[in-house]
């Protein structure tokens, strides 16, 4: 690095998925090994990195707000901007911000570091590719370097698990999405590289790492070797039995038999799924373009609760799709209110232009939304507050994560309840046995037995 990049302070904040979680990361700690310092967002910095998304109109608010609160900060600073937000509106950015930018497309997110330390770099303000012509995905590493004067590894970010991207891209073009315009098409890291990371992950002390990708499901189908995603999670969840390992978002047809034996077989492939629905309504599904009936997927979903009974089921839902009637929304929650479902992620659909159901007439108004979806959170509630009573009285291992206002320690079970509980502060980031005691509404309360 230059002299004039010494002592620079570089501040990120991510917005959207895990991805960006992940990728943000890897900013990071790049930043740290060039001699840079990371700083809060919130401080005065030199470099700004906003990590966008562009999945719903409020990613979209979101992503100018930090833009925004970054110029204010410091309006000398550069402000680099990246993901699915910069991709699919970048020069909209520009004008709205009536100040330089340093865009950053999804296509070049492996140069970000290089880019944003070179101010003859950043000044070219725009960095982009047409990200359907990608064809291979980006190994962005995360380098967890050693602390001075001692053993040992610093965890990213501050972070009790680790997240791991192994898959980028989608192919689907569900009528509603507008991420594989901004992530391009289904690309996966190649086995050594991500086998690599999970190594050093491992190494760090990180006792949980996530498995994610844009659309997990396809990982290997792009690459000329005999590897899918159960034998990825068969490879690296024997690299060490003490690490656990997490699931993100699967679609419901790629969650294969193979997938749920290694559930059943391998303990630390913990008992959480993640499954999008969209729509209890075959037809709102075959004109999302979605590849299931709403049949299909409760064949699935019962199977899955039936191979694994004490699973955390946790479903995404799409409310006020173009046309949805009033018929077709019962639909869904009859669908889900008797399901064995634990929890669920809803979504008010969000017009994206560029995709097929932006032009589609009978777009609802948004208190048809608003109402749908606080139906469908006081089912998740209930939903919620049943599954956890189930495990009043029953012993699990529980992650602890983060100290509450209130003196708690917070962490999630193998099966994704988050545990309130006494213990010290020294015990964050370790594996503890933790008896649940009682459930009072959506919070579950428990005791340490083991330390």
């Amino acid at each position: 690095m230059s002299s004039l990049q010494k002592n620079i302070k570089i501040a990120i904040t991510t917005l959207g998925c895990k991805v960006n979680q992940y990728e943000s990361a890897s900013f990071s700690s790049s930043f740290i090994e060039r001699g840079a310092e990371v700083v809060s967002f919130s401080k005065t910095a030199d470099v700004y990195v906003i990590n966008t998304c562009a999945v719903t109109n409020h990613g979209g608010v979101q992503s100018r707000k930090a833009i925004r609160q970054a110029i204010k900060k410091n309006p000398k600073a550069r402000i680099v901007v990246t993901g699915c937000y910069s991709q699919i509106a970048g020069l909209e950015l520009i004008e709205m911000m009536g100040q330089p930018l340093c865009l950053v497309g999804n296509g070049h997110k492996h140069r970000l570091v290089d880019i944003a330390l070179n101010p003859d770099y950043c000044d070219l303000e725009m960095h982009m590719t047409d990200i359907g012509t990608i064809r291979e995905a980006q190994h962005l590493p995360v380098i967890l370097a050693k602390e001075s004067g001692g053993p040992g590894a610093k965890k990213h970010n501050g972070r009790t698990r680790a997240h791991l991207k192994i898959q980028d891209g989608c192919n689907n073009f569900c009528s509603y999405c507008i991420v594989p315009f901004a992530r391009g098409r289904s690309r996966s890291i190649l086995p050594e590289l991500a086998h690599g990371q999970v190594q050093m992950f491992i190494q760090a002390g990180y006792n949980e790492i996530v498995l994610t990708g844009i659309h997990i499901g396809m990982y290997g189908k792009d690459l000329d070797l005999d590897v899918d995603l159960g034998l990825f999670i068969d490879q690296v969840t024997a690299l060490n039995s003490d690490t656990r390992f997490r699931l993100s978002s699967i679609e419901p047809k790629e969650l294969t038999d193979e997938i749920l034996s290694l559930f059943v077989s391998r303990d630390n492939l913990l008992n959480h799924l993640h499954i999008p629905l969209q729509s209890g309504d075959s037809e709102i599904l075959k004109r999302m373009a979605r590849t299931y009936t709403a049949e299909e997927f409760e064949t699935i979903i019962l199977k899955a609760h039936e191979r694994l009974p004490d699973a955390a089921l946790g479903i995404d839902v799409l409310v006020g799709f173009p046309g949805e009637t009033e018929a077709q929304f019962d639909n869904t929650y009859e669908l889900l209110k008797r399901l064995p479902v634990t929890y669920l992620h809803i979504f008010p659909y969000s017009k994206r232009p560029g995709t097929r159901a932006a032009e589609m007439t009978g777009q609802l108004s948004g208190e048809v939304k608003r109402q749908r979806v606080q139906k469908l959170r006081k089912l998740d509630f209930m939903k919620k507050e049943k599954f956890y009573q189930r495990f009043v009285g029953t012993k699990h291992r529980v992650l602890a994560e983060s100290k509450t206002k209130q003196g708690f320690m917070r962490g999630f079970s193998e099966n994704y309840i988050p545990v309130l509980f006494e213990a010290p502060a020294s015990l964050k980031h370790t594996v503890i046995d933790v008896e649940i005691e009682r459930v009072a509404g959506d919070e579950v309360y428990g005791r340490m037995v083991t330390i």
